[in-house]
C-alpha cells in the first residue's frame, strides 16, 4: 500500500528525548516498510527516518530558536499533506482533530490516531461535527469520553522486540520514568518506595510549567540516596534504568489513554505496580507483567510480593502483546478496510483480548 503518515511537528520522529506520539509513530513506519510498504512520512525536517520524508520546516518546534507560531506551521503541513493526497491509498493522522475540515473533504480514505486524552473542553463538540470520521484508540478507556466517535477500533502500541534487552534478575531498586508532574504520581512513588524500604530513582522531564510544584514538593525529597533523581534518558541510558529497576512505579492520577512506560519496562522483564486508573488494567495483566492496585497501601504491599513475579514471564507477555510488528498488522486491517475491503473489527468493538494466554501458558524460556 502506498500510506501517508502524518506526524505532529513538536517533536522529530524520532524525538531526540522525550516524545511518545513521535516515538510510535517511527515504530510504525519502520514495521511497515519491513513488511513491503510505500510509506511517506510527513514530519520535521531533523527527522530520521527509512520512509520518504515531507518536512514543511526545518526542525522539531519544541527545540526550535526562534520560537515558531505553531499553528501557522501545522496549516503548512496541512497545505503538503492535501497537495500529495491523490498519490495515497490512506491517510494516517496522529495529529488530534485539527486535519478533519480538510482530510474530510480529500477524497483519500483516512483514519485518525488519538494519542491524547479525550475528555478536554470542546472535544465533543468538534467530534461530533465529523461523525463519520474513522478514529482508533490506543485504549478501550480512553474512548468513554468521547463515546458517540466513529471508532473503528482499537491499537495498543508496540515497540520493536530488539530495543531493549530482557534482564532475569530482581532490580536492586524501584524506579519512576515520565513527566514530573502532580498527575503522573511522583509524590506517591517516592512515599511507596519509602514505606517498601526500597531506594527509588527518578528519571523524568522537568516541565517548564512544573517548575514551581518540582522546586516546592518533589525537591526536598532528593536526598541523592533514598530518592536519587537522574533527569531525562535516551534509549541508552533507559535500557539500563528499567532492567536494572526491581519494578516500575506507575502511581498516575489521570486517566492515562495508554502509557507507553509500563510496555517499555515489560520489554526490559520489569514489571509494572500501576495505580487502576485510564488504560492500566488493559495493558498490565495481574499477577503477570505486575499488578494493578487502587491506592498506596496496596502497592506497598504489591512491592513486596515482587518475588512471585517471574521476569521471563513479563518479557513474554510483551512479546504477545506489545510488539511493533502486531501494531502494524493491527493497523493494515484497519487500512484496507478503509479500501473497501471487509471490516475486521467492527465499528464499536474493543481491542481483541481473546489471544492473551494466562499465566501457565506463557514460556519461561
Amino acid at each position: 500500500m502506498r500510506i501517508a503518515q502524518v506526524s505532529p511537528l513538536a517533536e522529530s520522529v524520532p524525538p531526540k528525548l522525550y516524545g511518545g506520539t513521535e516515538r510510535v509513530v517511527a515504530w510504525l513506519v519502520d514495521e511497515l516498510i519491513d513488511m513491503g510498504h510505500e510509506v511517506t512520512l510527513f514530519a520535521s525536517g531533523d527527522s530520521g527516518t527509512r520512509a520518504q520524508l515531507k518536512s514543511v520546516w526545518p526542525r522539531a518546534l519544541r527545540l526550535g530558536r526562534p520560537r515558531t507560531d505553531p499553528v501557522a506551521v501545522q496549516a503548512a503541513l496541512l497545505e503538503e499533506v492535501a497537495r500529495m493526497a491523490g498519490e495515497f491509498e490512506v491517510l494516517h493522522s496522529h495529529i488530534d482533530w485539527v486535519h478533519l475540515p480538510l482530510f474530510s473533504r480529500l477524497g483519500v480514505p483516512f483514519l485518525t490516531t488519538c494519542h491524547g486524552r479525550q475528555d478536554l473542553p470542546g472535544f465533543p463538540e468538534m467530534i461530533g461535527r465529523f461523525p463519520d470520521a474513522p478514529f482508533v484508540s490506543i485504549s478501550d478507556n480512553q474512548r468513554i469520553p468521547l463515546r458517540e466517535a466513529n471508532w473503528i477500533g482499537t491499537v495498543y502500541h508496540g515497540l520493536p522486540p530488539d530495543l531493549f534487552r530482557p534482564a532475569h534478575e530482581r532490580g536492586s531498586y524501584l524506579a519512576f520514568l515520565g513527566r514530573l508532574t502532580a498527575e503522573k504520581g511522583p509524590e506517591d512513588a517516592i512515599r511507596i518506595a519509602r514505606r517498601a524500604g526500597m531506594p527509588l530513582r527518578i528519571a523524568a522531564k522537568v516541565p517548564r510549567g512544573e517548575r514551581t510544584y518540582f522546586r516546592e514538593r518533589l525537591e526536598p525529597q532528593v536526598d541523592g540516596t533514598q530518592v536519587q533523581l537522574t533527569g531525562e534518558v535516551n534509549d541508552e541510558k533507559k535500557q539500563q534504568f528499567l532492567a536494572g529497576a526491581a519494578a516500575l512505579l506507575f502511581p498516575i492520577d489521570w486517566p492515562e489513554p495508554f502509557g507507553l512506560v509500563m510496555i517499555e519496562a515489560m520489554a526490559c522483564g520489569t514489571p509494572v505496580i500501576a495505580y487502576r486508573s485510564g488504560s492500566v488494567p488493559e495493558v498490565i495483566d495481574e499477577g503477570i507483567s505486575g499488578y494493578v492496585v487502587s491506592g498506596e497501601d496496596e502497592a506497598v504491599e504489591a512491592v513486596r510480593r515482587l518475588a512471585q513475579l517471574d521476569r521471563r514471564r513479563v518479557r513474554a507477555q510483551f512479546e504477545n502483546r506489545f510488539t511493533s510488528k502486531r501494531m502494524a498488522e493491527k493497523y493494515l486491517e484497519h487500512y484496507h478496510a478503509l479500501g473497501g475491503e471487509p471490516l475486521l473489527a467492527s465499528k464499536s468493538a474493543p481491542a481483541d483480548h481473546a489471544h492473551l494466554p494466562d499465566a501457565a501458558s506463557i514460556p519461561l524460556e
